[in-house]
């Protein structure tokens, strides 16, 4: 992925080891998505950099997207998070790093995106139906992780919902 700038001066380019603190701080201030180590983001960063990016306004990480082709289905790409900074919140940005997701180097191939959104999540389904919808995708919604599934009480299930099959040309005419 070439990284690209707007009017509003938000660059999205794949993500680089010294972006995993920017996301994590991201997460952390977000107050709602789990917030995991930051050895882990640091990770995701250098390792998964093909398929993480990031968006960049002033020097600063103001939103992301996290995620990794699952090994043993090669035709899908996982999206595990996506977080937009409070000060960027309300200007599509989330829109605009899901389309940069598909379009990043590490999801060539793929033609069924994959995630989990807990069933209270009303925000993250309209974002997802909306990309649905773009990409001319059906979505379905199955089992993800139930609540046993986590180790600590209080979390809510994950559905893991499946949109696909798209095709790259309609993931490449998405608005970033």
């Amino acid at each position: 992925m070439t990284s690209s700038k707007d009017k509003l001066d938000i660059s999205f380019r794949n993500a680089r080891l010294e972006d995993g603190a920017g996301i994590w701080r991201v997460v952390k201030d977000s107050g709602v998505l789990d917030l995991n180590s930051a050895y882990m983001y640091l990770l995701l960063a250098k390792d998964f950099g093909d398929t993480c990016v990031v968006a960049e306004h002033e020097g600063r990480i103001t939103g992301f997207v996290t995620g990794y082709r699952p090994p043993n289905r090669p035709e899908s790409i996982f999206l595990w998070q996506v977080g937009v900074d409070a000060s960027m919140r309300g200007q599509g940005l989330g829109k605009r790093l899901l389309a940069a997701f598909l379009q990043s180097p590490g999801a060539e191939g793929a033609a069924l995106l994959e995630t989990t959104i807990s069933p209270s999540n009303e925000a993250s389904k309209a974002l997802f139906g909306a990309i649905a919808r773009e990409l001319g995708a059906e979505i379905r919604v199955t089992e993800g992780f139930t609540e046993s599934h986590f180790p600590e009480g209080g979390h809510e299930a994950e559905e893991l919902y499946l949109i696909g099959p798209y095709t790259a040309a309609r993931a490449n005419q998405l608005k970033v």
